[in-house]
C-alpha cells in the first residue's frame, strides 16, 4: 500500500529506473499477490522467497538473499518502507555495501522495545541516509535522537495516497451485499504476537470480542498467523463473529469504510480509520502513530478485557471526519520523489566539490 502510489511516480521520472524486490516475508496469495495486482504494481524484478520463521532466521535469510541482488543491480540507493524484518534486512545489507538507504515512514516510535517492530525502526533510522517521515511526530523523534535536519523530510503518508486513490473503487466493491450484512457492523483484525501467540491471552481477547458482538456483528478477516493460533488452541467463536478469509486491499478498504467501528492491533489501519472518520479501538497499550489519537478517531484500548470494554463503553460512535494530519492529502508520492531528487542532487554536488 505504500509502494502502490510511489511506483508510477518513480517509473515515470526520467532520472530513475526503479527495481522492485519482493522479499517474500509476506507470501500468502491473498496478502501478497492480490495486493500487488490491485495496486497496479509490476511483477517484482527479484523474489527472495524468505518465508516465515523466527525474527532472527527471517532477517538472516533476507540478509543472505538481498546481497546478490545489490551486487547485480548496483543501485544508487535502496528504498525501504515501514518497520518489518524485510525493512531491517534490506537496509543493513545496503549500508554494509556502501549503498545509500532511504527509509519511508521514518521516525515512528511506540517507545516499547518489547515490540520487534520498534527495534527495526530504531536500527533502520540509525543507518539511513535519507529519512522520510509520514507525520510530525516522526520528525520530532528523529530530532530528539540527534539525526541531522538535512537528512530528514516530512513527506506525508503514502498509505493515505493509496486510500484516497482506491476509495471509490472500494466502496463500489459491494462488501455489504457480498457478505449479507444488514445494519451496523464492526471490523476486527488481530495479528501481533502479544495478542495472538499466548493461548490464554488470545482466549481472553476472543471472549472480549464476544461481548462486543452482542451490540453488533463483527467481521474478522483472519490473518494466516492468527488462524494457525486459533486452530492450535482449539478456540472458536459464536455466529455473531464472522471469521473471513484474508481480503484483498480494495475489499478490505470497502469493508472498513462501511463499518461503524474497527477493532485492531494494526498500525496502518489506525491511519486509515482516521482519514475515513471511523471510530477505532486499538488493542494495544501504545501506538507509534500518535497523530491518529491526537487528530483522528483512534482510542488506545489496551489488551485486557477490562480496559478494552471500558474503552468500548466510552467510545464516541459518531463518524467524525476531522482535518487530516499534515501530508495525509493523497500527494505524498510526489513529495517522496522530490525529496529523492534533492538528495541525489546534493550528493552529486558534494562529489563534484570533493573532486
Amino acid at each position: 500500500m505504500k509502494l502502490g502510489p510511489l511506483w508510477p511516480e518513480l517509473a515515470s521520472a526520467a532520472e530513475f529506473e526503479p527495481v522492485l524486490v519482493h522479499t517474500g516475508q509476506h507470501y500468502d496469495e491473498a496478502l501478497s499477490g492480490q495486493f500487488l495486482r490491485e495496486l497496479g504494481l509490476p511483477q517484482p524484478g527479484h523474489c527472495l522467497e524468505v518465508g516465515s520463521g523466527s525474527h532472527a532466521s527471517q532477517t538472516a535469510r533476507i540478509l543472505e538473499r538481498m546481497e546478490p541482488v545489490i551486487e547485480r543491480e548496483r543501485p544508487a540507493a535502496v528504498l525501504v518502507v515501514g518497520d518489518v524484518n524485510s525493512t531491517l534486512g534490506a537496509a543493513l545489507v545496503a549500508a554494509k555495501m556502501g549503498v545509500a538507504v532511504v527509509h519511508v515512514e521514518a521516525g515512528l516510535r511506540s517507545f516499547d522495545r518489547t515490540m520487534p517492530e520498534e527495534i527495526n525502526r530504531l536500527a533502520v533510522d540509525a543507518i539511513s541516509d535519507l529519512l522520510l517521515a509520514s507525520e510530525e511526530s516522526g520528525m520530532r523523534n528523529l530530532r530528539a535522537e540527534g539525526i541531522p535536519e538535512s537528512r530528514m523530510r516530512l513527506v506525508g503518508n503514502l498509505m493515505i495516497d493509496s486510500l484516497r486513490g482506491n476509495l471509490e473503487r472500494a466502496e463500489a466493491a459491494g462488501m455489504r451485499e457480498r457478505l449479507g450484512i444488514v445494519g451496523e457492523y464492526g471490523v476486527v483484525t488481530l495479528h501481533r504476537a502479544g495478542n495472538v501467540d499466548d493461548p490464554a491471552r488470545l482466549a481472553e481477547m476472543l471472549g472480549t470480542l464476544e461481548v462486543m458482538a452482542k451490540r453488533q456483528p463483527l467481521y474478522f478477516p483472519v490473518h494466516p498467523r492468527t488462524r494457525a493460533r486459533l486452530e492450535a488452541a482449539g478456540l472458536s467463536v459464536s455466529e455473531r463473529i464472522h471469521l473471513l478469509e484474508p481480503l484483498g486491499y480494495v475489499e478490505f478498504l470497502g469493508l472498513v469504510a462501511g463499518s461503524s467501528v474497527v477493532l485492531t492491533d494494526s498500525g496502518g489501519i489506525q491511519e486509515e480509520t482516521t482519514v475515513l472518520g471511523v471510530p477505532c479501538l486499538t488493542l494495544r497499550d501504545n501506538t507509534e502513530r500518535p497523530a491518529t489519537v491526537e487528530q483522528g478517531t483512534n482510542v488506545l484500548a489496551g489488551t485486557r478485557r477490562g480496559t478494552i470494554l471500558a474503552a468500548w463503553a466510552g467510545l464516541s460512535w459518531e463518524r467524525r471526519l476531522r482535518e487530516a494530519p499534515v501530508g495525509w492529502d493523497g500527494r505524498a508520492a510526489g513529495r517522496v520523489v522530490a525529496a529523492l531528487r534533492e538528495f541525489f542532487r546534493g550528493r552529486r554536488e558534494r562529489e563534484e566539490l570533493a573532486a
